[in-house]
C-alpha cells in the first residue's frame, strides 16, 4: 500500500508545485460497523461470502437486504465500495435457490441483473461465479446476455440461466420484443437488480424509466411482480429519484443511506495549473493547449463532447452569439487574448507521469475521448523519456473501443501489467477495480455524484487513496476550486429527469404496443401525459386504436424508433481503407463536425485523415498518416420559440421556458498547425442542416435594461455573449447536468421577443429538465454567473469565467465588464 501523504508530496514535486494546490482536504477514516447475517439468508451463500472475507456484512447491508426480503422496492445509495452488491445478492439469489428447492411449483425463480455497461455486467459475473464456487453452491446458473453475446449461447440463456446479467439497451432492442423466448426467465421473475442508477439522468434516465414500465408491465402479462432493488452513489432523494424509474410512488420505496461500511483515511487536492509566463489564450481556441502538448496531431472540435461515446457526456450545438436578424459565423483572425493557464490535461500528463514512476496505480479522468488520448500518449512519451520502455505500463481506455480491446485493457489493468489508465467516464462505472493508489480527475465532472464516484476508485476496501481534481479553464472549475465548501460541505444533487419527455416517451409508447398491445389500464403506469400522446402517435399512423386497444401494425421493429443512449441514430462506423479495418465509432450526431472529409481523426495514438463520410451508408473512410496539423469544424447556428411553457416578469425582463427548434450546420473547417495553432487555411463543407427540437429557458434584456447598464450598442452582443457563456458554466452548480448537457445562443433581436435575449437549452430531443431547473432557479442561477464573472482576477474576460470551450462563435465577441454590468441590470428587478 503506498501511503497518500507521501503521494501528495510527488504531486507537489517537494514544494516546487505547492503554489498549484489551491485547498488540501483530509477525510478521516470510518471505522465499520456490521450486522448478523440473516436468518432467512441460503446457507451456502453465507459461507462463500465468509470463505472469501466477509465475516459478517456491513449494517447498511442487512437493513437493505432485509427490505427487499420483505418484498419492498429498496434504493442502496452509499459510497463507492461499500459493498452494495451484497444487498441485492443476498436476497435474490436466495429467492431462486428456495425456488428451486421447494419443488412445489413449476415456476424456477429467476433473477434480471441491469447495469449500464456490458464491463460492469462482466465484473458482476466474475464476482458471483466466485462466490458460488466459495459456496459449493453449482445449481445456480448466471449468465451475461448482451449484444455481443452469440447465438448459441444466448439459446441456453434462454433455456436455463437463473441469474442473467445485462443492460437497458439489451432489454430494449431484444429481451422485451423477444419477450416469448425469454417466457421462462420473466414467468420466474423474483428480482430485478437496477444497478448504478445514478447514471440513469436527463434523456437516458427518461429512456430508461419507460423501458423498466414496460419490464414491469411485461412481467405482469407473464404473472410475475418483482421487487427492484436499486444500487446509486450518495445523492439527493434517491427514493425519489427510484421510484420516477420505476412509475411508483416514492412511499413504495425504501431507501438506505446510512453507510456503515469502513474508510480510508483519503487525501483529496484542488488543484489550479499554472499560469504560463508570457503567452495567451486565444478566445475562440478550444483547448489550445490541450492539444498542443501532443507531439501528435489530433481531431478537434468546438464542441469536444462530441467526441464522447454513449454512456458518456453528449455534445451540445454550440454556444454562440447571434446579431439581429441572421445566424452567424464569427472569424478568428482578430480574436481577442486573454492571459492562459496551462490546460488540465497537459498538467494531468505531468502528474501522472510522476505518480507512475513514484510506483502508485492510477486512474486518470479525462472529459473527453481526445483528452483521454492526449494524456495516455503524452504520459508515455513522460515516462519513456526517464526509463525507455516504462511507457507501456501507461494507456487510453474511452468509449469507441471495440469490445475485445476494452476488455484486454480492463485485464491489463487488473494484473497490474498496466499502471495506469487515462480515461473517459467510461471507467467511472464500468469496471469494479481495486487497489488504486490514486485518482487524478481533468476538469470538473459534471455532478457531485460523478466526483464522488470517481474518486471512489482510490482507496478502495478501507485503505489510503489520493485524489486530485485539476481544474479546466471553465467558470465552474475555477470557482470549485477556489470554493471547497462547495465540493466538501454542499448536499449532492438529485438526479433529474423527465419520463414525460415525448420524444422520449412516444416510441417507446410504440415498442410497448408492439410487445403486448397497450390497454387503458395501462396508461397510468406511463405517466399522466399517455392518453394525449397515443392520440398523437394514433394520427400520424404510428399506432392503430381499436376497441381492445392500441396496436403496432408495421412490419419493422418498433425498438428501432430510438436509441437509448441518445446518439441521434446508428452510429457512424470509422473504417481504415485498404485494409477494412474498424477503427471505432463517433455518434451520428458528432460525426459532421468531427468525421469529415478533410477531418483529422485520432485512435491509439495514431493520425488518421478522413478520405469520404458517407452519412447514407453510416460509414467514415480513413487513411493512416502523420501530419503536424490538427482540424476544427464551424457551424452556423439559429434558434425559433416553438411554445412557451412557463414565463414571469421582474419589471422589463421577461423569463420564458418553453419549446425551441434550435438548427446548426458545419460549413467549414479550418487546419490548424500544431504546437503553435497558426491557421493554415479553411476549407468549405457542404453537409446539411440538423435541427434539434429541445426545450429551452431565456430571458430578455429591453433597451430599458441595457441603458440601466451603461451597455452601448456596440457592446451589447458580447455583453449578452459573455453572460451566456457564464451562465452555461455556471448551471451544473445548480442542476444534475454539466455544461456538455447544455447549448446557448444570444442574440441582440430575436425576433420571437423582439428584443436582447440570452438563451440556454438542453442539448437533448425534447428537453431533459436542465433548462427548466434554470428557469425555476434563474436569479440565483444569475447572482452565481455574475459572481463567477466579477470574481475572475482577468481583465477582459478567459476561459476561466466568459469563454466556452465549444463556442462556434470562436468566443468574439465577448465584453466581461459589460457583462457584469447587464446581470447587475437584471439582477435589480429580482431583488
Amino acid at each position: 500500500m503506498v501511503d497518500s501523504a507521501r503521494l501528495l508530496d510527488v504531486l507537489l514535486a517537494g514544494g516546487r508545485r505547492a503554489d498549484r494546490a489551491t485547498h488540501v482536504e483530509h477525510l478521516p477514516a470510518r471505522v465499520g460497523r456490521t450486522a448478523p447475517w440473516p436468518d432467512w439468508a441460503d446457507a451456502r451463500l453465507v459461507a462463500g461470502y465468509r470463505s472469501l472475507g466477509v465475516a459478517e456484512p456491513w449494517e447498511h447491508q442487512l437493513v437493505a437486504a432485509e427490505a427487499a426480503w420483505a418484498g419492498r422496492h429498496t434504493v442502496l445509495a452509499t459510497s463507492t465500495g461499500s459493498g452494495k452488491s451484497l444487498a441485492f445478492w443476498l436476497p435474490a439469489l436466495t429467492a431462486v435457490q428456495r425456488a428451486a428447492a421447494a419443488d412445489v411449483t413449476p415456476r424456477r425463480g429467476s433473477v434480471l441483473y441491469l447495469c449500464p455497461t456490458k464491463a460492469l455486467a462482466a465484473d458482476q459475473l466474475a464476482g458471483l461465479e466466485r462466490l458460488l464456487q466459495a459456496g459449493d453452491h453449482r445449481d445456480l446458473r448466471p449468465a451475461t446476455c448482451d449484444g455481443d453475446t452469440g447465438p448459441t449461447e444466448r439459446r441456453w440463456v434462454h433455456e436455463y440461466a437463473d441469474v442473467v446479467l445485462t443492460n437497458p439497451d439489451f432489454l430494449h432492442f431484444s429481451l422485451l420484443p423477444g419477450h416469448r423466448r425469454w417466457a421462462r426467465l420473466l414467468r420466474g421473475l423474483r428480482y430485478v437488480v437496477v444497478d448504478e442508477c445514478h447514471a440513469y439522468r436527463g434523456v437516458f434516465g427518461a429512456h430508461v424509466a419507460a423501458v423498466l414500465r414496460r419490464l414491469r408491465r411485461v412481467a405482469a402479462h407473464y404473472g410475475s411482480d418483482p421487487t427492484f432493488v436499486l444500487a446509486s452513489a450518495t445523492t439527493a432523494e434517491p427514493a425519489a429519484s427510484a421510484a420516477r424509474l420505476l412509475g411508483v410512488s416514492a412511499d413504495d420505496v425504501v431507501a438506505v443511506t446510512d453507510d456503515a461500511s469502513p474508510q480510508g483515511r483519503k487525501t483529496f487536492a484542488l488543484w489550479q495549473p499554472p499560469e504560463l509566463p508570457g503567452q495567451a489564450a486565444v478566445l475562440g481556441e478550444p483547448e489550445p493547449a490541450e492539444v498542443a502538448s501532443l507531439p501528435r496531431a489530433v481531431t478537434g472540435t468546438d464542441d469536444d463532447a462530441a467526441l464522447a461515446a454513449p454512456g458518456e457526456s453528449h455534445g451540445a450545438p454550440p454556444d454562440g452569439a447571434v446579431p439581429p436578424g441572421a445566424p452567424h459565423e464569427a472569424h478568428h483572425e482578430d480574436a481577442p487574448t486573454a492571459p492562459a493557464h496551462r490546460t488540465a490535461t497537459a498538467e494531468m500528463a505531468d502528474l501522472l507521469a510522476d505518480l507512475v514512476l513514484a510506483g502508485a496505480r492510477t486512474l486518470a479522468f479525462a472529459r473527453s475521448r481526445r483528452a483521454a488520448e492526449s494524456v495516455a500518449a503524452a504520459t508515455q512519451d513522460h515516462l519513456d523519456q526517464v526509463r525507455p520502455g516504462l511507457g507501456r505500463t501507461v494507456a487510453a481506455y474511452r468509449g469507441g473501443y471495440l469490445p475485445e480491446e476494452r476488455r484486454a485493457l480492463e485485464h491489463a489493468i487488473r494484473s497490474g501489467d498496466l499502471q495506469a489508465l487515462a480515461t473517459t467516464n467510461a471507467l467511472e462505472l464500468g469496471v469494479d477495480i481495486s487497489g488504486l493508489d490514486a485518482v487524478l480527475i481533468a476538469g470538473w465532472p459534471g455532478t457531485r455524484m460523478s466526483l464522488w464516484q470517481q474518486a471512489g476508485r482510490a482507496g478502495r476496501a478501507g485503505s489510503e487513496g489520493l485524489v486530485a481534481l485539476i481544474a479546466r479553464e471553465d467558470p465552474l472549475d475555477t470557482y470549485l476550486v477556489h470554493h471547497p465548501e462547495a465540493v466538501f460541505g454542499a448536499p449532492v444533487e438529485a438526479t433529474v429527469f423527465d419520463p414525460g419527455n415525448p420524444y422520449v416517451l412516444g416510441p417507446h409508447l410504440c415498442a410497448a404496443a408492439a410487445e403486448v398491445p397497450l390497454r387503458s389500464e395501462d396508461l397510468p403506469l406511463f405517466g399522466p401525459g399517455t392518453a394525449g400522446l397515443l392520440d398523437v402517435l394514433v394520427d400520424r399512423g404510428a399506432l392503430r386504436r381499436r376497441s381492445s386497444g392500441w396496436y403496432w401494425t408495421h412490419p419493422e421493429p418498433a425498438t428501432r424508433l430510438t436509441d437509448l443512449r441518445g446518439s441521434g441514430g446508428e452510429p457512424v462506423r470509422v473504417v481504415e481503407v485498404g485494409t477494412g479495418r474498424l477503427l471505432g465509432t463517433v455518434d451520428a450526431g458528432s460525426a459532421d463536425a468531427t468525421v469529415h472529409a478533410g477531418a483529422v481523426y485520432v485512435h491509439q495514438g495514431a493520425t488518421y485523415l478522413v478520405e469520404e463520410l458517407d452519412l447514407e451508408q453510416s460509414v467514415a473512410m480513413v487513411t493512416a498518416g502523420r501530419v503536424d496539423y490538427g482540424t476544427w469544424s464551424r457551424w452556423l447556428t439559429s434558434i425559433e420559440i416553438r411554445g412557451v411553457r412557463a414565463e414571469r416578469t421582474a419589471g422589463p425582463v421577461r423569463w420564458g421556458f418553453g419549446a425551441v427548434d434550435v438548427t446548426t450546420q458545419v460549413v467549414s473547417y479550418q487546419k490548424r498547425r500544431l504546437p503553435e495553432m497558426t491557421v493554415l487555411g479553411q476549407e468549405p463543407l457542404d453537409l446539411p442542416t440538423r435541427t434539434l427540437p429541445t426545450t429551452a429557458v431565456w430571458w430578455t434584456a429591453p433597451v430599458e435594461v441595457l441603458a440601466a447598464a451603461r451597455v452601448d450598442d456596440g457592446d451589447v452582443p458580447g455583453a449578452l455573449h459573455a453572460a451566456e457563456h457564464a451562465s452555461i458554466g455556471l448551471l451544473p452548480l445548480l442542476a444534475t447536468c454539466d455544461r456538455w448537457d447544455l447549448g446557448g445562443v444570444s442574440t441582440a433581436l430575436h425576433v420571437d421577443t423582439e428584443c436582447a435575449t440570452v438563451f440556454v437549452h438542453d442539448a437533448y430531443p425534447g428537453g431533459a429538465g436542465f433548462a427548466e431547473r434554470g428557469f425555476e432557479l434563474g436569479p440565483r442561477w444569475l447572482r452565481a454567473t455574475r459572481d463567477a464573472i466579477a470574481t475572475c482576477g482577468c481583465s477582459a474576460g478567459c476561459p476561466a469565467c466568459v469563454q466556452s470551450p465549444k463556442c462556434g462563435n470562436g468566443n468574439n465577441p465577448l465584453e466581461k465588464d459589460a457583462a457584469v454590468r447587464l446581470l447587475d441590470a437584471v439582477l435589480a428587478h429580482d431583488a
